[in-house]
This record gives structure tokens, sequence and C-alpha cells, in this order.
């Protein structure tokens, strides 16, 4: 079976703290990832719309608020995403998301976000 990659494929960061929206929006582009990062609901909503989005890396609090709105939108779409958080009760629909506990890498985001794609996603880094 053939292996498809990262590479091209659109991904949402919602991510609030720039050090770690920066950290993480790196290592995706190196696998070959589109990167759009949201520091706020009200982008990161526009962006959860986006016909090309692939996958997403979800905060639970952004700057304008709690993040459901988007995990609800996702979800709805088939849209698989990380809920990326520090917060240990977690309420409403970004429970539906594959959990990772801050503090953490991009890598083991990166890692995350590809096993939500079965098996048959390999990790190319961009040449």
């Amino acid at each position: 079976m053939a292996r498809r990659t990262l590479a091209g494929r659109l991904i949402l960061i919602a991510e609030d703290e720039a050090l770690i929206s920066m950290e993480i929006e790196s290592t995706f582009k190196a696998a070959g990832a589109r990167v759009r990062i949201c520091t706020t609901v009200a982008d990161a909503m526009v962006v959860a719309a986006d016909p090309d989005l692939v996958a997403a890396v979800v905060n639970h609090v952004l700057e304008d608020g709690e993040t459901s709105p988007v995990c609800t939108r996702l979800t709805e779409r088939g849209i698989p995403f990380v809920l990326f958080s520090g917060f240990a009760n977690v309420e409403g629909a970004c429970r539906a998301g594959v959990r990772v506990y801050k503090p953490t890498t991009g890598q083991i985001l990166l890692a995350t976000v590809a096993g939500l794609f079965g098996p048959h996603l390999a990790l190319v880094p961009k040449s």
C-alpha cells in the first residue's frame, strides 16, 4: 500500500502562546505540512471551515475563550484533532480529540497527528 505524507497538507495550530506555536509550526513545516496558526477562537473557526484542512492541534483555551466551538466544527467535518492543553478537566466537544498534555515537544505533537491518519502515513522531512 502506498504511504502518504503530511507534505502539502493543511494543519490548524490553535495556540496562543507564541513560543509554543513557533516550535509546533517549525516542526510541522519541516515535515512538509502547510500550517495556519490561530491565537483566537474566532480565527480558528475560519480555518476549521477551510476545505483543505486535514487535521488540527487545538489548545483548550485561547485569547478569546474556550475552544469547544472549534472542536465541534472539526468533529462535524470529520477532521481529526489533538487537544493540546495543561487543563486536567476538559468539558464539551474538546473531549473528542486525542489528548496530549502540556508541556511536550513539537515532535510528539507531529507523531500524534500522524497517528490520527493510521499506519500508512510516513513522516518525510521536506527536502
